[in-house]
């Protein structure tokens, strides 16, 4: 009976927690209690005021222009694939074999559009809405009087020196987005969300400000009653039921490798990468014009195209060695104030190669990702701030003036006479933790200048373990997550690359988790927090809005679940 009673209370408790993971591209927020969040697009437009500035960002990174250079390194990028995979043999022992581009191309040119009856619909821009959010956005006309944010781009807030792009706008449109879900999909009213707690879901790598500003959103703004912050990559953990992993995330604009132990994410071990599966639409959609794809009106720019090619890279994208061949594919193409038209094409090798820019990073050239330096946590934000009084700047001036103090206390005492350099055990500096952090980023890079693929990353990530024993344990478990690469056979890929890489004295049996309990790796770390929400120890880690006004970052340094 008490049993009972419990699950009961349990379920309660649950239904009054809200969990939020924002994304760069979805925004996934639902109760605790909820077998699956509500997905929405995350992005919002608001109605341009009469000769104000135009600003819309597109649904996928814009491309590089493309010189004769860039597009001899595609091609170089693109061949190197297609020789690996000629190299490759199937699962029943043959060597695969590919259609020849020519020929896939031939048949894509002569494929021609059928129109469908009764397909045509409107642009929603004569409803008079001042404000539209989610997928609404898609149905407005690109070359209307709405401006189009997305207010989280590459994991980070969307700050930018355009119109809606100060951290004043960006907060307004989050709170819009959410409170418009809070309201319309999980129907809890304004008065009642006092009564409701928040968990929201941050990167492994983030900006201390922004938490400053989220907490102030979710308490101040918004009006929860209390809420606390998880790492993404911690949650993930929870949610596959690990206790220990190297969280591998690919998301729609960042990639990030960790490792996790016992609810902890060990800082040194952290890394993004600012490229991710909208990178990866970028280059199937290169691939498919160089066979001729047959909807040849498609604009990427384009808010329903980018979403159009997102879909085609999902539907037809796999890493499948015993698919051989030119494989006929059809979709549909219903955009407003045009007909809709079913299209026919062929696919060969180039439904394996785009996914495989992940690991050959030259293909990403084509959106400039495999160019940006990645971060590292000790290059996340410090900036000082007057609230929190133990930040960063606080510890490099202390430590500086501990170190001199012990100097000159070794030097007067005599201990010093013989050496040149006081032990390094004495004190932590700021600056070598610096200078630390931008020798990290040269490992994350090519001799060129280049991001190194996915599996490179996740060993040297585990390389930077503190133990041998934890190497051990994180090369034997590693967790795929996120919604950037869920293609069929991206596991047993990078399970076979890192088979041929991980230094012998760890070469064990690797588990590779993509798909934790059955789980749509999108959700795992929105289901992790979940978890964690209704544990009991996390009693002492619930933020309440007293408690935030009066001490701010002070309390969050104190309850924060990761290391501050």
């Amino acid at each position: 009976m008490s049993t009972v009673k419990d699950q009961s209370e349990h379920q309660n408790h649950a239904q009054n927690i809200i969990v939020i993971h924002p994304g760069s591209h979805y925004l996934r927020i639902g109760r605790a209690s909820d077998v699956n969040p509500v997905r929405i697009l995350h992005a919002i437009a608001r109605r341009r005021k009469p000769g104000g500035e135009t600003h819309r960002d597109g649904v996928m990174p814009p491309v590089v222009e493309k010189t004769k250079e860039l597009l001899q390194e595609l091609e170089d990028g693109r061949l190197q694939i297609t020789h690996t995979l000629q190299s490759c043999v199937q699962s029943n022992g043959q060597r695969r074999y590919a259609t020849p581009p020519q020929q896939i191309a031939a048949f894509n040119r002569r494929s021609q559009p059928e129109v469908l009856p009764d397909g045509q619909t409107d642009w929603c821009d004569k409803d008079g809405r001042d404000v539209v959010i989610g997928e609404d956005v898609l149905q407005l006309n690109p070359n209307g009087e709405y401006n189009v944010h997305f207010p989280i781009r590459r994991g980070e807030l969307n700050l930018h020196a355009g119109v809606g792009g100060s951290l004043f706008a960006v907060m307004s449109d989050l709170q819009s987005i959410w409170e418009h879900v809070l309201h319309t999909r999980l129907e809890i009213k304004s008065s009642e969300l006092k009564h409701y707690r928040a968990v929201l879901v941050i990167p492994d790598i983030y900006n201390r400000a922004h938490l400053r500003e989220y907490v102030t959103l979710l308490l101040n703004q918004i009006g929860f009653g209390c809420c606390f912050l998880v790492q993404d990559h911690v949650a993930a953990t929870f949610g596959a039921g690990l206790g220990y992993a190297c969280v591998v995330d690919v998301g729609d604009g960042k990639t990030s490798v960790s490792c996790v132990e016992d609810g902890i994410s060990h800082p040194n071990t952290r890394v993004r990468f600012d490229y991710g599966g909208a990178d990866v639409t970028q280059v199937f959609y290169w691939l498919l014009q160089k066979c001729a794809f047959p909807y040849r009106e498609c604009n990427e720019q384009m808010p329903l195209d980018g979403v159009l090619l997102r879909r085609l890279k999902e539907e037809f994208g796999h890493v499948n060695l015993d698919v051989c061949g030119s494989v006929e594919k059809s979709f549909t193409v219903q955009h407003p104030a045009t007909p809709k038209r079913h299209y026919t094409l062929q696919v060969g090798d180039e439904a394996m190669v785009a996914p495989l820019s992940i690991f050959y990073t030259e293909l990403l050239a084509i959106t400039g990702a495999n160019r940006t330096p990645p971060k590292t946590q000790n290059r996340c934000s410090s900036q000082p701030h007057p609230e929190d009084c133990f930040d960063a700047e606080y510890i490099r001036e202390t430590g500086r003036r501990n170190k001199d103090n012990l100097e000159q206390s070794a030097i007067d005492s005599g201990a010093l006479a013989n050496t040149d350099a006081p032990d390094e055990d004495l004190v932590v500096d700021g600056l070598e933790q610096e200078r630390e952090a931008k020798s990290n980023d040269r490992d994350y890079l090519h001799p060129g200048g280049q991001l190194v693929g996915l599996d490179q990353a996740v060993i040297q990530s585990i390389e930077r373990c503190p133990t041998d024993e934890l190497k051990r344990k994180m090369y034997s478990c590693i967790l795929i997550v996120g919604g950037g690469i869920k293609f069929a056979g991206i596991a047993s890929w990078l399970q076979s690359q890192l088979a041929r890489k991980i230094p012998a004295a760890y070469r064990s049996e690797q588990s590779i988790v993509s798909s934790p309990k059955d789980m749509d790796p999108e959700i795992t770390s929105w289901k992790g927090a979940a978890v964690m929400s209704c544990l009991e120890s996390v009693v002492e880690l619930w933020l309440t809005e007293p408690e935030w006004t009066r001490y701010g970052l002070r309390i969050l340094r104190e309850k924060a679940v990761f290391m501050w």
